[in-house]
Parts: C-alpha cells; sequence; structure tokens
C-alpha cells in the first residue's frame, strides 16, 4: 500500500490537570473530541499534544472527576490547563471494573467506545462491529453478517470466548457458545467492549480459551435524548432503531430504552432473517451508590443455511440451500433482566453485586425424508395389508431453560498505589430438552389425537461457583499483579450410564486458574508487560452425553504467555504483543467412535499456538488516518489420530486409522490482517477505505491440502457526512459498500469423511459470501 505523504507545520499545545484544590491528576485521558487523538498526563499532571493549526475541542477525563471541554482556535504554541471537579456520583464503569484490564494491566487487550462501535452498525450483527480488531476472523450462514454469524479470536471459536454483559456471562452453559442471533440489535445499546485475547483477568463464566468480550450496555447520559437509526441494503434488508432516554431527572434518576427491527432476505436461497428486540433500562445515583435495572429481550426467526453448500455446487450455484420445506426455520425469544448495585462504603472500599435472570425458550423446525418411525417411538403403520416402517416427517427440536444467580466483587485501595479486588459469582442454569414430531406423512400416535407427538425428552441441571482475588500493586515505574481463581461446576443431564443404559448422570469438576504479570512504565505513554495464565475449562454437553463414565473426555488445560509493548504518542497509538497458547488435553474431532457409538471430541495431548499481533493507528494530519492490525502466528497439534468408519455394516475392515504429526488446527489461519484508511474529504464528511484478508485456513487437522478454506482479501467503502439542522442535533447518512471488488470468497466450512465397501470418501461444504453489496443509513438524533 502506498501512503501519500503529508507534511504540516505542527503547533505545540502543553498544559497541566488539576483538581480544585490544584492538586496534579496523574493519568488523567485528554483527546479531542470525535477524534482518537490522545494522552495521558504525567506524574505531575503535564501533557503535551503537537497539532496542525485548527479548531479544537479538547475533552479532559479522570475518573471519579467531571469531564471537563474546551473549544480553542490553534494558531501558536498555545499553554492549556484544566482543573477538573470531583464528580458527585460514582460512574457505571464500577460494575465491570473487578473483570477488565486497565491500561497499565500486564494483558492483551483492545477497547472499542460508543463512538466506534456507531460508525459501522448498520445492521450487520455484533461479531462483524469487532471485525477490524486483531486476530479476529467472522462468519455468516446467511452470507450477510445477519442473522446466525460466528467469531473466532486466534482461531478459537465462540465456545472458547468468555463473553459477560455487564458482567453477566453470556455464553450457554451447556454448548457454552454465545448467540447474538438471540439479541439481535444489542450494539445500539452499548456504551463500550473490552475485548481480552487469552485466557485474560479473571472473569465471571465459560473459561476463556481465545479471548473474552467484555460488554458494557448503556451508562448514564445528563441530557435528554431520541435517536432514530434506519438503514435499507442489499437483499432486502432493513434495520430500524428507534433510542429514547430521559438524561438525569433531579440529579438522581435516568431511564433509557430501545426498540429495534432487523429483516433480510439473506445472500444464500431463503436465508432469511426476521430479528426483534428490545432494550429498557432504569437508574438512581446517589452520592455513595447506584441502583441499575436493565431488561432487555429479543426473538429471531430464521430460515435455515446450516447446512452450507458442497464444492459442486460452489462453482455452479453459490446461492444454493438444500433445504426447500417452507417453514425449515429456527425459532427463539431470550429474555434477559439484570439488577445491579454499587455502594462506596468508604474512601478505600466500594462493594458491586448484580442478580441475573436468563429465560429462553425456543424451536427448530424441520423436514426429514423416508425416516424410521420406529427412532420417534411411533408403531408402524398397516395400509392395505402393507406394513410401513418409514416415512416423511416434521419434527420440532425444543429447548426451554432458566439461568440465573448473583455476580459480585469489593475494590479495597488501602493505598493508592495498591489495590486489592475480590469478586466472583454463583449461576444455576435449569434446561429442557425434548422434541415434537409435528406432522407424518405415516404414522400412528400415542392414540390421543394430538397433533404433536413427543419422542424425547430430557432435563439437564448445572451449578457453576467461582470465587477470584486480585492484587495490583506499584513500584515507581513497576507494576505487579497477581489474580487466582476457583472455580467448581457440576452437571446433571441424561446420558448414558457405565452399563449403557439411558439414565440420569453427574459429574464434577474443579478448576484453579492462577494469572501473574509485570509492566514497566518507561512513562505515561509507553509501557512493556510480561503475563502467564492457566485456564481449565469442562466439555460441552454433547462430550457428555454421547459418552459413558468410561469413555468422557478430559476436562481441557491451557497456560497462555503474553508479551508486549504499547505506546501512545498524540497522533501514533501502537501496539505489539507475542503470545503462546500451550494446550493440554484440547479437545478436538478426529472421528473417532467412543465405548456408547458417540462421534464425540476426543483429548489431544499436546497443542499449541504461537503468534504475533500488531495493532496500530496513525493520525497523518487532522483530516487523515491509517489504523490497522496484524497477526501472524502458527497453531499445531503435535500428534492425532483419525479414525474413518465404514457405513457398510458386511465391510471386512470396518476402519481406517491414520495418524498425523505437527498438523494445523483447522481453522486457524497463520496470517490475519486490516486495514482503515479514513480522510475528511469536506467538513463533516469522510470516505474510509476498510481492508480484511485473512489466509488459508484448513477445514480439518490433517493439514490436507484439498481440504482448505482458500485466503480472500476483502475491501469495503464506507461514505459518512454528519451535519445539524434546525432542531435535530445531528443528521447522519452512512453509505457502505460491502467487497467492493466483487470477490467471490468463503469465511467458514467444513469436511467429512467416510468408508462405504471400503472405499473411502472425502468431502467439503462452505459459506459462501455476499458479492458487491449495500447499505445505506440514516440517523437522526435529536
Amino acid at each position: 500500500m502506498l501512503l501519500p505523504c503529508v507534511a504540516m507545520a505542527q503547533i505545540t499545545v502543553n498544559g497541566k490537570v488539576t483538581d480544585n484544590n490544584q492538586k496534579p491528576l496523574a493519568g488523567a485521558t485528554i483527546r479531542l473530541k470525535n477524534n482518537v487523538t490522545a494522552v495521558n498526563s504525567n506524574t505531575n499532571g503535564d501533557y503535551t499534544l503537537s497539532l496542525p493549526s485548527g479548531r479544537y475541542t479538547f475533552m479532559v477525563s479522570f475518573l471519579g472527576y467531571r469531564t471537563e471541554e474546551k473549544t480553542i482556535n490553534l494558531s501558536s504554541n498555545t499553554a492549556l490547563n484544566f482543573s477538573l471537579a470531583q464528580q458527585i456520583f460514582i460512574g457505571d464503569e464500577v460494575v465491570v471494573s473487578a473483570t477488565r484490564a486497565s491500561k497499565n494491566s500486564a494483558t492483551t487487550f483492545k477497547n472499542l467506545d460508543k463512538a466506534a462501535i456507531e460508525k459501522n452498525n448498520l445492521g450487520q450483527d455484533l461479531p462483524y462491529l469487532l471485525n477490524q480488531t486483531p486476530s479476529v476472523v467472522v462468519s455468516s450462514d446467511a452470507g450477510t453478517g445477519i442473522g446466525y454469524t460466528g467469531i473466532r479470536i486466534r482461531g478459537s471459536d465462540a465456545t472458547r470466548i468468555n463473553v459477560t454483559v455487564n458482567g453477566i456471562p453470556l455464553n450457554d452453559a451447556e454448548s457454552q457458545g454465545s448467540f447474538f442471533i438471540n439479541l439481535p440489535d444489542l450494539a445500539s445499546s452499548v456504551d463500550n467492549i473490552q475485548i481480552q485475547r487469552g485466557v485474560g483477568t479473571s472473569t465471571n463464566g465459560a473459561g476463556a480459551f481465545g479471548a473474552s468480550l467484555n460488554i458494557q450496555t448503556t451508562t448514564r447520559r445528563d441530557s435528554a435524548y431520541a435517536e432514530l437509526n434506519n438503514t435499507y441494503g442489499s437483499f432486502e434488508t432493513w434495520k430500524n432503531t428507534v433510542n429514547v432516554g430521559t438524561g438525569l431527572i433531579n440529579n438522581k434518576f435516568s431511564f433509557d430504552g430501545r426498540l429495534s427491527r432487523i429483516k433480510s432476505d439473506g445472500y444464500v436461497d431463503r436465508a432469511s432473517a426476521n430479528l426483534k428486540s428490545f432494550f429498557v433500562s432504569g437508574a438512581y445515583y446517589g452520592e455513595k451508590d447506584i441502583l441499575r435495572a436493565n431488561v432487555f429481550s429479543g426473538t429471531e426467526k430464521t430460515y435455515q443455511a446450516w447446512n452450507g453448500i458442497s464444492e459442486a455446487k460452489l462453482l455452479t450455484d453459490r446461492r444454493h440451500n438444500d433445504f426447500t420445506y417452507d417453514n425449515q426455520t429456527d425459532n427463539y425469544q431470550q429474555d434477559h433482566y439484570q439488577l445491579f448495585y454499587t455502594r462506596t462504603l468508604g474512601s478505600q472500599l466500594t462493594a458491586n453485586a448484580a442478580l441475573h435472570y436468563t429465560y429462553g425458550r425456543g424451536y427448530y423446525e424441520e423436514f426429514r425424508e423416508n425416516q424410521v418411525l420406529d427412532d420417534y417411538n411411533i408403531p408402524a403403520v398397516n395400509i392395505g395389508g402393507a406394513t410401513i416402517t418409514n416415512s416423511d416427517l416434521v419434527r420440532r427440536l425444543w429447548l426451554d431453560n432458566d439461568f440465573y444467580g448473583v455476580t459480585y466483587s469489593l475494590n479495597y485501595t488501602p493505598k493508592s498505589n495498591l489495590n486489592f479486588i475480590l469478586g466472583g459469582a454463583y449461576n444455576e442454569y435449569d434446561g429442557k430438552h425434548f422434541d415434537e414430531v409435528i406432522w407424518a406423512q405415516f404414522a400412528n400416535y400415542d392414540g390421543s389425537g394430538s397433533i404433536r407427538h413427543r419422542y424425547n425428552d430430557n432435563d439437564a441441571f448445572k451449578t457453576d461457583f467461582n470465587i477470584f482475588g486480585r492484587a495490583n500493586y506499584q513500584l515507581d515505574k513497576f507494576n505487579f499483579f497477581a489474580d487466582l481463581q476457583y472455580r467448581s461446576v457440576y452437571y446433571s443431564y441424561f446420558g448414558i450410564d457405565p452399563s449403557g443404559t439411558p439414565a440420569q448422570q453427574n459429574a464434577s469438576l474443579n478448576f484453579f486458574n492462577p494469572k501473574a504479570g509485570l509492566t514497566y512504565n518507561f512513562n505515561a505513554k509507553s509501557n512493556v508487560y510480561a503475563s502467564v495464565a492457566v485456564g481449565n475449562k469442562e466439555p460441552n454437553r454433547r462430550d457428555f452425553t454421547d459418552s459413558n463414565i468410561n469413555s468422557r473426555p478430559l476436562h481441557e488445560n491451557l497456560t497462555n504467555f503474553e508479551a508486549g509493548y504499547r505506546t501512545q504518542f498524540s497522533n501514533l497509538s501502537l501496539g505489539v504483543n507475542g503470545y503462546a497458547m500451550l494446550y493440554k488435553n484440547q479437545l478436538i474431532n478426529t472421528g473417532e467412535l467412543n465405548e456408547v457409538g458417540g462421534q464425540t471430541r476426543q483429548n489431544v495431548p499436546d497443542s499449541y499456538r504461537l503468534g504475533l499481533e500488531f495493532d496500530g493507528r496513525w493520525q497523518i494530519s487532522k483530516d487523515f488516518y491509517w489504523a490497522g492490525t496484524a497477526t501472524f502466528s502458527t497453531n499445531k497439534i503435535k500428534e492425532f489420530t483419525e479414525f474413518i468408519y465404514d457405513e457398510d455394516p458386511t465391510a471386512i475392515n470396518p476402519v481406517v486409522i491414520n495418524t498425523y504429526q505437527n498438523t494445523n488446527i483447522s481453522f486457524s489461519p497463520s496470517v490475519i490482517a486490516s486495514s482503515e484508511i479514513g480522510y475528511n474529504v469536506i467538513k463533516n464528511g469522510q470516505i474510509a477505505f476498510v481492508s480484511k484478508y485473512v489466509g488459508k485456513q484448513n477445514l480439518d487437522n490433517t493439514s490436507a491440502g484439498n481440504r482448505t478454506l482458500s485466503s480472500f482479501f476483502v475491501n469495503d467503502i464506507r461514505l459518512s457526512y454528519n451535519t445539524t439542522f434546525a432542531g435535530v442535533k445531528n443528521i447522519g447518512l452512512t453509505f457502505m459498500v460491502n467487497n467492493v471488488f466483487n470477490e467471490l470468497y468463503e469465511n467458514n466450512g467444513g469436511s467429512y469423511s467416510y468408508l462405504f465397501g471400503g472405499a473411502l470418501e472425502r468431502g467439503n461444504y462452505y459459506y459462501p459470501q455476499a458479492t458487491r453489496n449495500f447499505l445505506l443509513n440514516l440517523s437522526l438524533k435529536f
């Protein structure tokens, strides 16, 4: 890429940040409004910025103090001081502070604020809004980023990424994945997100084996507001969002609400999505406490595109969908209730507590051809003297679950350079799994005349307890941290006992997850860090239900080393990070059947991920910037054995066994890179060129060259313009052209192998992504 050189005279702005008593505030953030350019004050409260001439609004913030703004016309070297008033209120940030990394933490992380999220929030799912962050690869069943989407960070899929919303676990307790489709347009109610890569700091919920997403929803806004946000795009895509808020009432109360609808036909044939959601939040702010209640819910109806398409179809009909039944849909609703209380118990102690409850229910409906009736507990049908044992049918697979619990944290700061956090959670999950036949071409039901025949019914119960303690100590330029977590999991499920009989089973697991790190601060702008962290993770539902106590997989173990350098100048921010993720007993698909005939994942003794990550932003001039990320990695399984079984019961040699060494971990590209180049072509008008490169990925763990996802390089163009008119505070117009060069690519897929009559067959399937398409957004803020 060739960037033009921009030469421009630089003017120096320097000053001091103090409190009302003229005491210096070290570490205050001085930034330009509507710009990422920022610096931090040093130990004396002093700061320096170099900028071209022009008109600027400076914003200065410091935890516990009110943010102050000053606007100046800059034409010569200028002294600009700030005196911040202490806030009467505690900030909402304390709700999530226990599970977050700070700027001096020896942890690899990326923060996204509301402005960074809003600029790309045109209707695509939350993972797509994170696509420009380091080591991220996203995917979409429908090909548009709307509907069922996936995210991988450092090659780890969603079941290995810990997700919390205000510190409350979002990952499903059994499958361990996070399904953002159940919370459509959540991004419109998000204030900020912290992405920690690797094990990260201790948090609540499932173990972080690739990363953590710590999401904080709407926080206090002092002024009343109303926002209308509407998008129209290719494939009949619509997004309509209304946001309203009262601002701060009588300096004590605030209320916020959102209502959203997203619809799309999808790029893949019939891969439609009909998504609806709402978010309501109310808060009380006292001098020493905050009480906040959140209620949010989402419903989704999506036509299934789960199967992808075959390699042959990829060449002839990229938009093909195997499913043709009219109601081959997934239907689900999830309701979330959260109650938070924060109390300042003195100058040294702050306490947080939260209660939460999530209710999810729904089903997916599918047509099944020529099914054996006995498999559904349906007796054979006698018609005209002929016995019918098979039938076409339609079935619904239901899930009805409750998830509830409590989280807490205590933050104790006995000295300005010493901080202790004690946190933890206790959660329970009740899951009901049941399946019904709602129609069959031939069937004798139970005689009740019911249209629904329930043929499978089982329950699951899980408890998850954790407690962690973390200490940070600042000694001159060194910052030390230690983090210890104990986690206990109990899981009761309907499975196979040692004798092979279906019955209620249970498992108990206890984990100890220590972490330690060291940061050295060269100055207020730059530091280096190193850390080591241990994570442990339980198997998922399928691993349990499709095995017995003798063939059950072991839990996974990860030792994660991180080391990096971070720096922040007036016009340049840069981070470089190296990591080593060393796995013991990582669970992968090998094709092996266990003692009960289930093809569950198997443990491999040793595997690893080694990588180098870059993340930076260069404000080349007032109107011109370049942001980019790059990851270079190697991801290996030292040894594993593949099993391929013959589907012909009369086969002489019923299984083929292959042993592999030093193979690539599937879906783990060795190169991931992103770029965003932006230029303000006119006042309040910007054009941005957004690029993403993902290297070749293996579809299985054999490293076979004919079972891969090809590398892809996709480019988007974003045009945006903001203005004001009459009583409208802001009119924003955004036009996004995705895949502007019409790249034909697939970002997800799979591979399968089988024998029949001794002949080995291997096949691939893929999820094709949309060719050139557009999204046009109009937002109005009052």
